[in-house]
């Protein structure tokens, strides 16, 4: 029997280790990792069957589950496109992502109907023969970004000019060099929705280093311990929100379950407050990796917890093919430091938004992508993030971060979540104002959040406005889009 750890994904460690768990699904269903490439196989044949090619783009509107993990990988050996959709999207919203993707066809449930060329992933491997297809060539997934800055656009890279398993080791060696993560016997836990890009990157990098999935069906924090007790999970990705909903647990939950299995719980997709992972890792234990990237670079910056709990607050060293750098107003490039536009170039190579080079330009230069943040590197190389450009408030001629002032508010414990933003005052330009879900039974006061913040933030960055909410909306992802709560905010008066 070959070493798992020497074979190139998925593919070949499903043919050398066909009993080996691959899913468990949400009903506690396990399907071996033979059964599951004799799955990925037959709906291989059949997108072939409805006429697809490579290069031609493949929509998938499902749930977590095998079915989503299945198209996921077959359109990964048939050169395809996979552009994942979030089912929770308006008619109106998943119409307009079908349609900038040019979808070949379109993979749904019945659950979630939506209108184009639809198939189910039954019907496409029904009658269809379990072996690989031939001419078989790498795919690539085409996410689309969240929007909250427009219409949502598909980051398209080009099809590599290989087979899967020849971009494997470049992958898996990239993870252990970011995240510790290795081929064996791990678990992987999927707690976030898999149409967004880590958790979907997570779950097939998951499978080509052999480790099992056991799919959560939505993320609920008792769920979450009671699932990597009983499973006994190695990794996870998630996000800062999970870890405040984690953290309110009652004590009695969090001391009975047995944690100890984990050694990697990754989490990005928004800032995560210090006190915050601070408080993971009494829980956890140093198992917390963080990574800071987007859509178009992928992993730019990543940190191991050590290297955390001795700078905290830093979202790491450029990974490995990234350089990056810190720009000014006019393009200079600033000293250590003095905060500034983050720039990344990227080993990944060039990326284009799907509809042409016109909706690719505004946020490159000279090759250059800068994501919107803005920060500052320190001596030794480490990022700091101080928030969204977009997001800045200027108050009185002096720059107030939002992530900043939210991180010191969740100090509080009858804090459940809060956003910050900006809104227009004739005086001061912008005003600071925070709106606060108190935790279930809490209520705190104003006077009380900002006698808080007394000893924690300088007084201008304090919020002038302090306003009770019972829900801040967020994405499955995280994050927080504050400039349709200050859209919303303005429009009430």
């Amino acid at each position: 029997m070959p070493d798992i750890g020497a074979l190139p994904g998925f593919y070949r460690i499903a043919e050398a280790f066909p009993d080996r768990g691959a899913v468990i699904d949400q009903d506690g269903t396990v399907t071996t990792y033979g059964e599951l490439l004799a799955r990925v196989n037959q709906v291989s044949h059949g997108l072939r069957a409805e006429g697809l090619t490579r290069g031609d783009v493949v929509a998938t509107v499902l749930p977590n589950g095998l079915d989503a993990v299945v198209t996921l990988m077959a359109t990964g050996q048939l050169g395809l496109y996979h552009v994942p959709v979030n089912r929770c999207l308006t008619d109106a919203e998943i119409a307009y992502i079908l349609a900038d993707c040019d979808a070949g066809i379109v993979v749904a449930d019945r659950e979630r109907p939506v209108a184009g060329s639809l198939h189910d992933v039954a019907a496409l491997a029904e009658g269809r023969p379990a072996t690989a297809p031939g001419d078989r060539s790498a795919g690539s997934v085409m996410w689309y970004t969240s929007g909250t800055t427009g219409f949502p656009k598909g980051v398209q890279r080009p099809l590599p000019d290989a087979t899967p398993e020849e971009i494997v080791p470049p992958v898996t060696w990239f993870l252990g060099e970011t995240c510790d993560l290795r081929p064996g016997d791990g678990v992987h836990l999927v707690t976030a929705p898999m149409h967004h890009a880590s958790p979907c990157a997570h779950t097939m990098s998951a499978l080509h280093l052999g480790h099992t999935l056991v799919v959560a069906p939505a993320f609920d924090p008792a769920t979450v311990l009671e699932l990597v007790d009983r499973h006994r999970v190695t990794n996870s990705m998630m996000v800062p929100t999970m870890f405040h909903r984690l953290l309110r647990l009652p004590e009695e939950t969090r001391r009975s379950h047995d944690l100890s299995s984990l050694r990697q719980v990754i989490h990005t997709g928004a800032a995560c407050p210090v006190a915050v992972k601070k408080a993971m890792m009494d829980w956890w234990g140093p198992v917390l990796y963080e990574y800071y990237g987007s859509t178009e670079t992928a992993i730019a910056f990543a940190v191991r917890p050590r290297d955390w709990l001795e700078r905290p607050g830093t979202v790491g060293r450029p990974a490995p093919g990234v350089e990056a750098r810190i720009l000014g107003p006019g393009g200079e490039e600033l000293p250590a430091g003095e905060p500034g536009m983050i720039h990344v170039r990227s080993g990944l190579g060039s990326f284009r938004y799907r509809g042409g080079p016109e909706r690719t330009a505004p946020g490159t230069r000279g090759g250059w992508y800068a994501p919107g943040d803005i920060g500052y590197l320190d001596e030794d190389g480490f990022l700091f993030l101080c928030d969204r450009r977009t997001d800045l408030i200027v108050s009185g001629g002096v720059n107030v971060y939002p992530a900043e002032v939210e991180a010191a508010l969740l100090e509080h414990p009858a804090v459940a979540d809060v956003a910050v933003i900006g809104v227009p005052d004739e005086e001061w330009g912008h005003s600071v104002v925070a709106l606060v879900q108190p935790v279930p039974g809490g209520g705190p006061s104003a006077e009380e959040l900002l006698e808080h913040l007394g000893p924690r933030l300088a007084r201008f960055k304090h919020p002038r406005v302090i306003e009770f909410r019972d829900d801040l909306p967020r994405a499955p992802t995280g994050k927080l889009s504050r400039s349709r709560l200050r859209e919303e905010y303005l429009a009430g008066g």
